[in-house]
C-alpha cells in the first residue's frame, strides 16, 4: 500500500494528535470508494476499506513497540504502560477522525444520499434501541435503571470479547471493529441531532450535534477506551509473546502484563455502562433530543 509510506515510521506515535487527521482522511477516502465501487449498498464495504487503509499504521506502531520490548533487558510495568497508554490515544483520535466524518455526513449529506450511504449503522439506530422510546422505557428518570444497565453493559462486553478475540486472532485485527463502532456512534449522533433539529424547524442541527456529543463524551471514551485496551491486549499477546521464549521470565511478565491490561479493559466497561446509565436517566435534555428525533422520524 502506497499511502503508510507518505509519513515516517513513528509518525503516529510521536505525534498522536495527527491520528485524528489521518482517521478522518481515510474514513473520506473509505466511503467515496465504496460509493463508487458498490453504490446499492456501500455502508459495510466502507468501514472494511477505511479498516483496511489503517492496518498498515496500527502494524508499524505494534512493531516499534515490540522492538522496544526486546531491545529492554528487562520488562517493567512503567515502560509497557507508558508504551499502551500512547498506544490508547492514538486510536483515541483515530476514532474520533472517523467518528466526526460519519456524523458530519449524516447532518449535511442529501437524506437520500446519507441513507443509501449509512443504511447499516441508520439499521441500527432504529432497529435496534436507539429510537427514542426504547431508551425511555428502560430509563428511571432521576435514579438508575439496573435493567438499563445491564442491557448496556451485556452489549458492550460482547463488542469488547469480540475486539480481544479478533486482536488475539489477526494482530490489528479488532480495527474493523473499532472503526464499524465510529462510523455508529457518528451516523447515530448525526442524524438523531438533524432529525431533532428539523423537528424545531431545522435551525440549531449543529448546535444538538454539540451538546449531545458534550453528554455523550465522558462514557463514549470511557467505553471506547475498553475496547482500545482490549484491542492492545489481544495484539500484543498474539505478536510480541512469540518473540520470547516460551516460559521465560520475559514471556510471562509481557503476557501477565497485557493480561492486566484486559483487566482494566473489564473495568472501564463497567465504569461505561455505570455512566451510561447515569446520563440516560438523568439527563433531560439528552432524552428530550433523542424524543425530538424519533417524533420528526415519525411524521
Amino acid at each position: 500500500m502506497v499511502l503508510e509510506h507518505l509519513f515516517p515510521e513513528d509518525w503516529l506515535e510521536n505525534k498522536g494528535r495527527y491520528a485524528f487527521i489521518l482517521g478522518a482522511i481515510y474514513a473520506i477516502i473509505g466511503l467515496l470508494i465504496a460509493s463508487v465501487l458498490f453504490p446499492s449498498d456501500p455502508a459495510l464495504v466502507a468501514v472494511a476499506f477505511t479498516s483496511m487503509l489503517l492496518l498498515p499504521e496500527l502494524y508499524k506502531i505494534f512493531s516499534i513497540e515490540e522492538r522496544n520490548e526486546t531491545i529492554q533487558r528487562r520488562v517493567t510495568l512503567k515502560a509497557l504502560w507508558q508504551t499502551d497508554i500512547e498506544i490508547v490515544r492514538i486510536y483515541v483520535f483515530l476514532f474520533l477522525g472517523i467518528l466526526f466524518v460519519y456524523a458530519l455526513g449524516a447532518i449535511f449529506l442529501p437524506n437520500l444520499q446519507a441513507n443509501t450511504l449509512f443504511r447499516e449503522q441508520l439499521e441500527i439506530r432504529f432497529g435496534e434501541g436507539f429510537s427514542g422510546q426504547a431508551i425511555a422505557g428502560q430509563a428511571v428518570a432521576g435514579g438508575f435503571s439496573m435493567d438499563l444497565f445491564f442491557d448496556l453493559l451485556s452489549n458492550n462486553f460482547l463488542v469488547l470479547i469480540a475486539c480481544f478475540i479478533l486482536a488475539l486472532l489477526a494482530g490489528d485485527g479488532a480495527i474493523y471493529l473499532i472503526t464499524w463502532n465510529a462510523s455508529v456512534w457518528g451516523t447515530i449522533f448525526g442524524v438523531t441531532a438533524k432529525l431533532a433539529g428539523q423537528f424545531g424547524g431545522g435551525e440549531h442541527t449543529l448546535a444538538l450535534f454539540g451538546i449531545i456529543m458534550l453528554i455523550v463524551f465522558p462514557h463514549m471514551i470511557i467505553e471506547g477506551i475498553s475496547y482500545f485496551l482490549a484491542a492492545i491486549s489481544g495484539s500484543v499477546i498474539s505478536k510480541g509473546v512469540l518473540l520470547e521464549e516460551f516460559a521465560s521470565d520475559r514471556f510471562w511478565e509481557v503476557f501477565g502484563f497485557n493480561l492486566y491490561l484486559f483487566l482494566a479493559a473489564l473495568v472501564f466497561v463497567v465504569l461505561g455502562a455505570l455512566v451510561e446509565t447515569f446520563v440516560l436517566d438523568n439527563v433531560d435534555i439528552y432524552m428530550q433530543i433523542i424524543q425530538q428525533s424519533s417524533a420528526a422520524f415519525g411524521h
